[in-house]
């Protein structure tokens, strides 16, 4: 067995890619391993500023043979006069030249559908070596990523100039050529620490001796070093650190040796929101923040994760200091330079910001908003409110977007509404105005204001993008319209609102200048039906019970269920609950029957008892009479169908719904009718799945 490496070095690579091109190779390289039928223990790939890797373990130094057969066509097809033995056709031939095989290579095999020619080659295994020089150049210029660009005269297209390429099959060189570059065994090591070229002798000694030379090639265990060197400055400074997920990914890759080092900066800049700080921290600095031993107060002190000569740490830290002061001093004078007059008189300059281009200003956003929030008063029966509360959603709505032309959010667009929850407070707005301002962008709102403020906004942005026809495709969604959804549907459901999309949309389109309302409105409500849908999958639901819910092809039923959002969650839990413990399963069979012949009424059939011919359909008829009503708890409903079950079983055994009669016909399927929609308030049982139930 033997190890291959390749590496491939570059000018310092952006980290987003250095990410994405690892995933890439664990993704493509055992797949493609295994098409070429080469066995590897292992694929391991490295990466950093400057170099990715790829290290092969336990390779055969040789492809095995293999026997390949190819189908080819019918013996009627291949041989003159059908005859095995006689001259090969036009069709053989060309299947023989396309395959590569000879005469000798025929079988004929018998197959369900008769004689048929078929190819038999065996093919020798080709040199493990050969086959790497083959392929693994392309294993780089494959490589997928966001502004590829040409270095030299060639073609090739990189993020950044490749300045050398190691190849190594065990420990000798394997010749391959990228670019102007020709492989070889030299790497290069830290920049700092060991300017000078690295041998690499062998490719298993790849790690080792690389770390040697300063430099960790493992993202892995840059992670676990970085993680453990935060640890370490938190317990001694008795503060916590913050790390977020993505700063902490996107740091891995911007080091070869990671050394943690602590900042300080002047306290001063405490008076600051901790936003302010933390953003400029984290989103601009790529600095860790430090808080106190509580988590709760921000220590004027941070963590950042240099790539240089740790003997030099004080110097780093000195440098890294003088940086961030500049940042907060900058944000210093903004916020106080905003705070200098009321968050209201920002508003007039909305107009001339523009939101989209055919829908205007944000100042005319605003205004919808303002409209809508008063349809929502309307669409959502359940939602009570005070008139204190509805001035302060009001308010919240008006001055919402005004922070968008302060200095701080137009040198910091990450600030959007929080510096506007911040601006509100010193205006000596409510503090429910002011949380509500900060929180209305983010995707769950916790307080009134804001979750209202957030609907508003999302609506608008939804109906607004739809009425132009700019629609999300699987890969583009500019405006976020799925996650507009998303936020209004899970409000809703959070907050236990009847939110009636079914009538609130028509009145909300009406806002925007549509030439086909009537499609813009359905085209809104499939939307928003699907991501209920995928929600609900989310959640665990069958999927067929999520169809269930807005029946099948029905568009009066869905918009029905539409009508109260709140209330499609809880039936969706309910019946999911009622499948689980066989209630469903206990019904579906006959619900089901009679609702699939009841759609065969030609209108509503009106049942006379008088002219009942058999004691099932007295017994059926008595007991519809005694179903509580359809509004009831859905527990209630389904105990009515289980009791009604066995009657509706008896009565498909003892009648034929499909009389001749006329009379008969329509009292056995108005019996049916009153069935299928006493159910349809669960659901369509017609959508459900028996295999399921």
């Amino acid at each position: 067995m033997a190890n291959f490496l390749l590496e491939v070095g570059t000018e310092e690579l952006p980290a987003s890619f250095v990410s994405s091109a690892l995933q890439q190779w664990r993704d493509r390289i055992p797949a493609q391993l295994a098409e070429l039928f080469l066995p590897v223990s292992a694929v391991q790939v490295y990466g950093t500023p400057r170099r990715l890797a790829i290290l092969l373990i336990g390779l055969p130094e040789k492809q095995g043979d293999r026997i390949v057969e190819s189908k080819g066509p019918a013996v009627s097809a291949a041989f003159v006069n059908g005859d095995p033995k006689g001259e090969p056709t036009k069709a053989l031939l060309g299947f023989m030249r396309a395959k590569g095989v000879t005469l000798q290579d025929l079988v004929v095999r018998e197959t369900e559908k008769g004689a048929f020619v078929y190819g038999v080659q065996k093919l020798e295994g080709q040199s493990v070596e050969q086959i790497l020089q083959s392929v693994a150049v392309s294993w780089i210029t494959s490589l997928e990523g966001k502004r590829l660009m040409r270095w030299g005269h060639g073609d090739l297209r990189f993020p950044r100039p490749i300045r050398w390429l190691v190849a190594l099959w065990d420990d000798q060189v394997l010749p391959l050529q990228l670019g102007n570059v020709q492989s070889d065994r030299y790497s290069q090591g830290h920049r700092v620490l060991h300017p000078q070229p690295v041998v690499i002798e062998r490719a298993e000694t790849y790690l080792d001796t690389l770390a040697q030379a300063g430099v960790i090639a493992d993202p892995v265990q840059r992670e676990q070093m970085i993680r453990q060197q935060i640890a370490k400055i938190g317990a001694e400074l008795s503060a916590q650190p913050k790390i977020p997920e993505e700063l902490l990914a996107e740091v891995v890759n911007l080091v070869e040796l990671p050394t943690a080092i602590v900042g300080e900066f002047s306290a001063e800049f405490l008076s600051l929101p901790p936003e302010v700080v933390e953003m400029e921290m984290i989103s601009h600095q790529r600095y860790f923040p430090l808080y106190d031993a509580g988590g709760t107060h921000l220590l004027p002190k941070f963590i950042t994760v240099s790539n240089g000569d740790p003997a030099r740490c004080a110097v780093i830290a000195q440098g890294n200091a003088r940086v961030i002061r500049a940042r907060l001093s900058d944000g210093k004078f903004f916020y106080d330079s905003d705070r200098t007059q009321p968050l209201a008189s920002f508003l007039p300059a909305l107009a001339k910001v523009t939101f989209q281009e055919q829908l205007g200003s944000v100042s005319d956003k605003v205004a919808r908003m303002q409209n809508i929030l008063q349809l929502l008063y309307r669409h959502i029966p359940n939602l009570v409110l005070s008139q204190e509360q509805k001035a302060q959603i009001e308010r919240t709505i008006h001055l919402c977007k005004a922070d968008l032309v302060s200095q701080m959010v137009k040198e910091f667009p990450e600030l959007q509404g929080v510096m506007g929850g911040y601006y509100a407070l010193a205006s000596g707005e409510p503090v429910a105005v002011a949380q509500g301002i900060k929180e209305h962008y983010q995707p769950l709102p916790s307080c009134l204001t804001a979750q209202l403020t957030a609907v508003c906004d999302r609506l608008d942005t939804l109906v607004g993008i739809f009425s132009l026809g700019l629609l999300p495709t699987g890969s583009s969604d500019p405006f976020a319209l799925r996650r507009a959804a998303v936020t209004i549907v899970q409000m809703a459901w959070r907050e236990g609102w009847a939110l009636n999309l079914s009538d609130l949309l028509p009145e909300v389109v009406k806002l925007f200048p549509c030439d086909q309302p009537e499609e813009l409105i359905a085209q809104l409500l499939r939307w928003l039906q699907q991501r209920i849908a995928n929600l609900l999958q989310e959640q665990g639901i069958d999927y067929d019970i999520v169809d269930a819910l807005f029946g099948n092809s029905d568009g009066d039923y869905t918009r029905r269920s539409l009508s109260n959002v709140s209330q499609i969650l809880q039936r969706a839990q309910f019946l999911q609950a009622s499948r689980s413990n066989g209630t469903l399963t206990a019904v579906y069979a006959v619900v089901n029957r009679a609702s699939r012949l009841a759609v065969q009424a030609e209108g509503v059939m009106t049942v006379q008892p008088d002219k009942f011919s058999t004691s099932a359909e007295v017994n059926l008829y008595e007991a519809l009479q005694n179903l509580p009503s359809p509004q009831g708890q859905y527990d209630q409903l389904m105990s009515a169908l289980v009791n009604i079950a066995p009657l509706l079983a008896e009565f498909f055994d003892q009648v034929l719904v499909m009389a001749d009669d006329p009379v008969q016909r329509a009292n056995r399927l108005g019996l049916l009718q009153t069935i299928r929609d006493y159910s349809r308030h669960l659901a369509d049982f017609s959508c459900l799945n028996p295999a399921n139930s």
